[in-house]
């Protein structure tokens, strides 16, 4: 199986290193940009290509990591160019692999998509830990056993999803990493509003952060819930709203807090959360 890459980004770099270390044969990379082809190809002990017909022409399989919009352009280059026999896979987390390859089959051509759960934030290092990666695969059912197998073989877990489901399965992602993000920098600015410079902020949440994913991770985020909201502390609440300084930081609070009133009453289903509702309506 010969691999080659279009799109020379952290995905490209990651993946073919990755893939390279695990004894997969890469032909290489190519990318509008070749300073850029080149780079990964050198990463990767691979060619870098300056024609996209001669890298599809040496390859068997063919990887598109380009941004999620860019992914139906270059595949509308791509299948013109004798794509017979070959597989088409792309990384996207939210676009199935027949929406982004419709007419694939009147090309005789197969597809699948492969999306790690983690965060590839380095083109240089974030392949050091895809050992730990968990893929999530669909598509072709030909391609997508053979891919669920060899990454088993590479040591990482997987699960074959609906195309269906793909974009419930991306919000899931989304949630529980990007959505993060939103909240932690309230929770520094709130912080910083206190005296704490932000990394003295960042030190300071780590135990609590860490401790509390880990907890999560461990016992779900029904038993890990702690809090005001728990406690069916409504004054707590209302003073934490009152304390936003705009409707965006309010409003996102509230909203998560709605949520966790869901999860209390589930866990404590003897608990009257009545006017902690009507206050985060």
């Amino acid at each position: 199986m010969k691999i080659g890459f279009i799109g020379a980004g952290k995905v490209g770099f990651s993946l073919g290193r990755y893939f390279s270390e695990n004894g997969i044969f890469l032909t290489g990379y190519y990318s509008r940009s070749i300073q850029s082809a080149m780079e990964a190809a050198k990463f990767t002990g691979s060619k870098g290509y300056e024609e996209l017909s001669e890298l599809v022409g040496d390859s068997d399989v063919l990887f598109i990591t380009v941004s999620d919009g860019a992914i139906k352009e270059v595949y509308d280059r791509v299948k013109v160019l004798g794509i017979a026999g070959k597989q088409l896979c792309h990384c996207s987390g939210s676009i199935s692999a027949s929406e982004a390859f419709r007419d694939i089959s009147s090309y005789g051509a197969s597809c699948c998509s492969i999306h790690p759960l983690f965060p590839v934030s380095s083109k240089y290092d974030s392949f050091k830990e895809l050992h730990k990666a968990f893929f999530c695969i669909e598509g072709n059912n030909d391609d997508v056993n053979v891919w669920s197998e060899l990454f088993r073989k590479f040591g990482n877990r997987t699960r074959v999803i609906s195309g269906e489901n793909k974009i419930e399965y991306h919000a899931a992602c989304a949630i529980s990493s990007n959505l993060v993000c939103a909240l932690a920098a309230k929770s520094l600015s709130l912080l910083e509003k206190c005296g704490f410079t932000e990394s003295e902020a960042i030190s300071a949440f780590e135990p609590l952060i860490m401790n509390n994913i880990k907890r999560i991770l461990a016992v779900g985020p029904a038993e890990a819930l702690t809090g005001p909201v728990e406690r069916n502390d409504v004054e707590t609440v209302l003073k934490h709203i009152r304390c936003m300084e705009n409707d965006v930081d309010r409003n996102m609070y509230m909203a998560v807090s709605r949520k966790l009133v869901d999860i209390a009453e589930n866990k404590h289903p003897d608990n009257d959360y009545s006017e902690l509702k009507r206050l985060l309506k």
